[in-house]
């Protein structure tokens, strides 16, 4: 086993980390406040090659390693989690999963203006009534003519209200169940396609959420993702690199809290001393550093064996370790947080308030905890 990360991936993450201090963690509070999309560094990560960090050049993308998306997606994380979202919906959501999946159509089509920043990308499966439970998904897609008619409304979706083109799944035989569904990459432009209402956000509030609406919504042969009624096929094979990412986010703002909070701590004076000097509070410290390791080392075995093309259980059971210890850590490293700086952390004026209200999202987002246990207490079973 080699901990150690290569020249090339040591560079990677000076160089997201330089631009995340510098770019990114300045507009961090008004993107927060404003509940704006980060539209300029969104570009910028474009222009890095930062969105298409798994996709090969051909296609526009930065031929990278799941490694290497993991290492940008912390090091964006530490600065503003909703800048480092609108990289991982692009980056993982979008066009890892129409690489892996995708025809040389729909590469070529929609791979280099998403790679680039010049499409704002999403995925559409939960609906009003169906969130952890896929197969009960009410939207049909039937065909008609030359493509496919779909009907449904999704919910809760990242980037609804500004998004250029989605991955929505649907369902192609109803009677069939989960092998009846089918998954299509969809373009804002499409006739049929409305934006519905968007949420207003306890945290992540510069990514916007909200809702999709296909009224009769034409789609082309062509944009079927994958196999006709193996869109569940589709959905699994990008579940582990989510999670994964989420777990990576989850890192990313535990350090960012970690890190503002020892500072704090050393800064800070009471009875004559730093705060840090009190065992109380070194207590609290040391655990939120001994946790944020644990958890980045299950991001990165995770990674790992998707690097090396592993597959099937073990994969599985990592990603969702990784997903479900990082994210609570995280709520409860950002909680921590808050109770070092005392009343100063429960006001605006510092970062951690900011923090742990974007630390919520990541217990329910990509699979909730509960969720989470279930797979693995399945896995774990399914290894006896």
């Amino acid at each position: 086993m080699d901990f150690n990360l290569t020249a090339e991936q040591r560079l990677l993450q000076e160089t997201v980390r330089k631009f995340a201090q510098h770019d990114v963690a300045p507009l961090a509070a008004t993107i927060d406040r404003e509940a704006a999309f980060p539209t300029e560094n969104f570009k910028k990560m474009g222009a890095m090659g930062l969105l298409g960090i798994t996709v090969p050049s051909a296609y526009g993308g930065g031929g990278g390693s799941y490694l290497d998306m993991m290492i940008v997606a912390e090091e964006l994380g530490v600065a503003c989690q909703a800048t480092a979202l609108a990289f991982g919906t692009n980056a993982t959501l979008f066009n890892d999963n129409v690489l892996r999946n995708g025809s040389e159509v729909l590469k070529h089509k929609y791979l280099p203006g998403a790679c680039a920043g010049d499409l704002v990308a999403g995925l559409a499966m939960t609906e009003p009534d169906t969130g952890s439970d896929v197969v009960s998904m009410q939207t049909k897609a039937t065909r008609q003519g030359d493509g496919y008619v779909l009907d449904g409304t999704k919910i809760f979706i990242t980037n609804a209200p500004i998004g250029d083109v989605f991955i929505v799944y649907a369902k192609t035989e109803p009677s069939r169940g989960a092998e009846g569904i089918s998954a299509f990459v969809v373009e804002a432009t499409f006739p049929g396609f409305r934006r519905g209402r968007a949420f207003e956000k306890m945290g992540w509030r510069g990514s916007p959420t909200g809702e999709l609406v296909l009224d009769h919504c034409r789609i082309p042969e062509e944009n079927l993702l994958g196999e006709l009624n193996r869109g569940v096929a589709v959905l699994m094979s990008g579940l582990n690199s989510e999670r994964l990412v989420m777990g990576a986010l989850s890192v990313g703002l535990a350090r960012g809290a970690y890190e503002f909070a020892l500072q704090y701590a050393q800064d800070r004076r009471q009875f004559g001393q730093p705060l840090v000097a009190f065992q109380l509070i070194q207590d609290k410290l040391v655990a939120m550093a001994m946790h944020i390791e644990m958890a980045r080392l299950l991001v990165y075995k995770g990674a790992a064996l998707m690097d090396q093309g592993i597959r099937g259980r073990e994969a599985n059971l990592l990603a969702s370790y990784a997903k479900l210890f990082a994210s609570e850590m995280c709520m409860t490293a950002t909680t921590e947080a808050v109770q070092i700086l005392g009343g100063y952390g429960f006001t605006k004026d510092f970062s951690v308030e900011r923090m742990m209200r974007d630390a919520k999202i990541h217990t329910i987002g990509g699979g909730t905890s509960e969720i989470q246990k279930i797979i693995i207490m399945r896995q774990l079973l399914a290894s006896r």
